[in-house]
């Protein structure tokens, strides 16, 4: 039988998971990232590198550029309903950093699992950046071959403003995948934490003592995964099919379609 500490409150998601020895002494084996969030974290690395490839060549990529747009929104409300519902790490309330808590960090008095209080910001930011800019990119135009899938839902000067904010906070956003980035390998090379290991297998080694969150009902959390895939399959959907009627009507009146109004999708 699998310990307790062991699983997380949705290891059934996981499956069975034998447990292994610890890597050091004394310490134990804890299921700290659950499958859905491990599928989300890697989906959405494919999905920003995607968008931020297709964004820089253009041209004939834009169509690709719209579509890993529309895969980041759509993972975004995944991750924000599985903030809520989902297992106890994954949710947004267990690693909301407090002034102290972020004040015992950088004295080296923090314990705990997951995400440090520096990494939590750093979470935070992603997500409320990538949310900024999908939400810009739904309305934008760059008045040439791009139209968000919201843009008809504007004006011409709204979308072309909304063009540029979207071309803005990929700087932003460019600077904190980088500081990301650069905070893992630091932990990894310097501080020889293990960061890679659990986001792929989901265990982590915890030492004696550590606080664990404690588990939440496992039933909530299939209603709350099965609630969170829906949720985001709807938003893609919708918004996929709002940028093609708009478009299916302009060219009905104006016998050709306009290379202004063509979706990226």
């Amino acid at each position: 039988m699998t310990p307790p500490e062991l699983l997380s409150d949705f290891g059934a998601v996981d499956g069975a998971v034998d447990l292994a020895p610890a890597s050091r002494a004394g310490a134990r084996r804890f299921l700290l990232w659950d499958l859905p969030l491990r599928v989300f974290h890697w989906s959405l690395v494919v999905a920003v590198t995607a968008a931020i490839v297709t964004g820089e060549l253009g041209g004939a990529w834009m169509p690709w550029h719209g579509r890993a747009g529309l895969a980041i929104v759509g993972l975004l409300v995944f991750r924000i309903v599985w903030g809520v519902v989902g297992s106890a790490t994954s949710r947004f309330a267990h690693f909301a950093p407090s002034p102290s808590s972020v004040i015992a960090y950088l004295r080296g008095r923090w314990r705990g699992v997951g995400h440090n209080p520096l990494g939590a910001l750093s979470v935070f930011a992603l997500l409320g950046l990538l949310s900024l800019q999908a939400a810009t990119g739904l309305f934008g135009n760059d008045d040439i071959a791009f139209a968000g899938p919201l843009n008809h839902l504007v004006g011409d000067g709204a979308g072309s403003r909304a063009t540029g904010w979207h071309r803005l906070l990929a700087d932003g956003l460019f600077v904190l995948l980088a500081l990301h980035l650069l905070a893992v390998a630091f932990h990894v090379v310097v501080k020889r934490h293990r960061l890679i290991r659990p986001m792929i297998t989901g265990l982590q080694d915890v030492e004696p003592g550590t606080p664990l969150p404690r588990p939440a009902r496992s039933l909530l959390g299939r209603f709350g995964l099965l609630a969170a895939v829906s949720l985001a399959a709807v938003a893609v959907l919708a918004l996929a099919g709002a940028g093609e009627a708009p478009v299916a009507t302009a060219s009905a009146a104006a016998g050709a379609k306009p290379a202004a109004s063509a979706p990226a999708w």
